[in-house]
């Protein structure tokens, strides 16, 4: 039988992954390229950054379910088996789409469909201190995904300016990728902390 899934591990690969993404933006930062040449580097840092941390959410509630499928029955009011692979556990948290949120509140709302209130990951992403970064990340990897005006507004909201360019040009500016970086690090050493497994 193979090792169940394990959040102290899903958080280290984000850690790890966020780690070589800074080392990309360090190479860009040193290349000589042009403003915009750097701006779209740091685009692409921003989504990057997403991909990783929608990976370790949705791993997280798939180790949640997989660990411990009284968790979802306690929300569902379902009997689940007690084993269930990864793949029928990931099916059940993304229908067989992809996975997404909508910011922080959107992120809590789903991983409240299969925790209890008091379970380790929602205990981790409801702390106060990741909402700012966590809001920021989604709407910047909207806005540079989309650049409609509605993503616009929304990354006006989440960074409260009354102007922006583009999530590249506002995110490469005054540390604030490195500082996205560190509080999402720090939101998964949060996890790795409180993860039982």
């Amino acid at each position: 039988m193979s090792r169940k899934k394990s959040g102290r591990k899903a958080a280290q690969d984000f850690i790890d992954t966020a780690a070589r993404i800074e080392a990309f933006c360090a190479e860009v930062d040193d290349s000589g390229l042009g403003d915009q040449a750097v701006t779209w580097g740091y685009e692409a840092a921003l989504v990057k950054t997403y991909v990783a941390f929608e990976r370790l959410m949705l791993n997280c509630i798939v180790v949640a379910i997989n660990n411990d499928t009284t968790t979802i029955s306690s929300r569902t009011g379902i009997s689940f088996p007690k084993h269930l692979t990864d793949e029928v556990c990931e099916y059940l948290v993304t229908g067989g789409g992809y996975f997404d949120f909508k910011g922080r509140g959107g992120l809590i709302k789903i991983i409240k469909d299969y925790v209890p209130a008091d379970h380790w990951l929602l205990e981790a992403v409801k702390q106060e201190r990741f909402k700012s970064q966590l809001d920021i990340m989604v709407a910047l990897r909207n806005y540079a995904a989309h650049e409609s005006p509605a993503s616009k507004r929304k990354a006006l909201e989440a960074v409260g300016q009354d102007r922006i360019g583009s999530a590249g040009s506002w995110i490469k500016r005054q540390g604030r990728f490195t500082k996205m970086i560190t509080d999402l690090c720090g939101l998964a050493r949060e996890i790795k902390t409180r993860a039982p497994y």
